[in-house]
């Protein structure tokens, strides 16, 4: 239920890898419905969306604050783009073509469990009401608060699609992490480039840190960085795009009753110390499936133990500012292999392999605050989070 990352992804795994009968829930078109938003990814493998996927890079680049830029190549990874119209043309097609697929335009008002199931209650377009019933909802809306946590930051960011006069991109080279950008006094802040064209490309501000910034903030910083850092020259902004991921210590109960499911950010997809969730939403869909065909019913935690460990300690370091977060990072990448970094920043690697990663963190101020993590109080939210982004996000 739902149509982000999430609920789309999930629902064109299930209406491939299964033969159980899937109704997509999508809220109708007008206000409710989101704006365009972009997701990227890596991915070694094919994985279903290649007819959606609108570019890929084989090299990325990371700009230390002393302005060297560092190029990796993390084969056989790509790094990959989804543009959420052509990932929700990919599963609606599909779903329609499929005689166990449905397509439901409505805005959801409630979901709760019933005797055998679960139900739905809704307000189709026409503003009349329906209900509808299943064996197994999965809710991927957003949480209207996040879970008590020790630790609360936020990745907030806003992005300009922009065309310049001249060829001023590589469109081989993805800038995944640019921190030639001024640091604010509490978290860090980094400047994001996706070429699609020598002169079309996604310029993005993004900080990590408690609070966002208005949108005029924000255009403020995209302006600085696309004037004094890239050095662009004229260019038009063809369109824009903003957005929040939540990046906490928070538990995220992934169940709700016997047969309602949460997924996406709302279950805990989101990697808490680095914001990426569309492979770990797909980690999690394969296992569902996996789990269906099987006749169970279950939703696997998409991050282990100990990867939630060690993103806690990391937010708390950086929270702190125990840690410098454009030398950390910048360290990391310089020191890793890239293509065992990528799977670490997805939560995807084995004990020994976080081991060889942590050996180029800075000993004591992790040690420190994972010393002192245990005797912390999870408190409440005030507000939630909201949009997730490249999955990544979805990062």
């Amino acid at each position: 239920m739902g149509g982000g990352a999430a609920g789309l992804s999930l629902a064109h795994r299930l209406s491939r890898d299964t033969d159980l009968t899937v109704t997509l829930v999508e809220a109708p078109d007008g206000p409710l419905r989101p704006a365009e938003r972009t997701w990227c990814y890596w991915s070694a493998e094919p994985d279903g969306f290649e007819d959606a996927v609108t570019t890929s890079w084989s090299k990325l680049r990371i700009h230390g604050r002393d302005g060297a830029g560092l190029v990796v190549d993390p084969a056989p990874m790509r790094y990959r783009m989804l543009r959420s119209a052509q990932l929700e043309h990919l599963v609606l097609d599909g779903l329609s073509r499929s005689p166990r697929g449905r397509i439901v335009r409505a805005t959801v008002d409630a979901v709760r469990n019933v005797a055998d199931g679960a139900e739905v209650r809704a307000t189709g377009p026409d503003g009349r009401g329906l209900t509808l019933r299943g064996r197994t909802v999965f809710d991927s809306r957003p949480l209207r608060a996040l879970p008590p946590a020790r630790t609360r930051l936020l990745q907030h960011f806003r992005g300009w699609f922009v065309r310049t006069v001249g060829e001023r991109f590589d469109p081989g080279v993805a800038d995944l992490m640019d921190f030639r950008v001024p640091q604010p006094a509490h978290g860090l802040a980094f400047g994001y480039v996706l070429p699609l064209s020598p002169d079309h490309a996604l310029v993005e501000y993004t900080e990590f840190s408690r609070s966002p910034l208005t949108t005029a903030a924000y255009d403020a910083a995209l302006e600085q960085y696309a004037r004094a850092v890239l050095r662009l020259g004229p260019y038009d902004v063809t369109s824009a795009e903003q957005g929040v991921i939540p990046m906490t210590d928070a538990r995220f109960p992934r169940q709700v009753g016997p047969s309602v499911f949460r997924i996406g950010t709302a279950g805990g997809a989101t990697r808490p110390a680095t914001g990426y969730t569309f492979a770990a939403l797909q980690r999690q869909n394969r296992a569902v499936a996996a789990a269906l065909r099987r006749g169970q019913l279950t939703v696997p935690a998409p991050h282990g133990r100990r990867a939630r460990a060690m993103d806690a300690v990391l937010l708390r370091a950086l929270d702190t500012g125990r840690i410098e977060g454009p030398d950390f990072f910048t360290r990391l990448f310089r020191r890793t292999p890239p293509e065992r970094l990528l799977r670490f920043l997805d939560g995807d690697t084995r004990l020994y392999e976080d081991v060889a990663v942590g050996l180029h963190c800075p000993v004591g101020p992790m040690l420190r605050t994972a010393c002192e993590l245990p005797f912390l109080r999870r408190r409440p939210a005030d507000t939630a989070g909201t949009a997730v982004h490249r999955e990544e996000s979805t990062r």
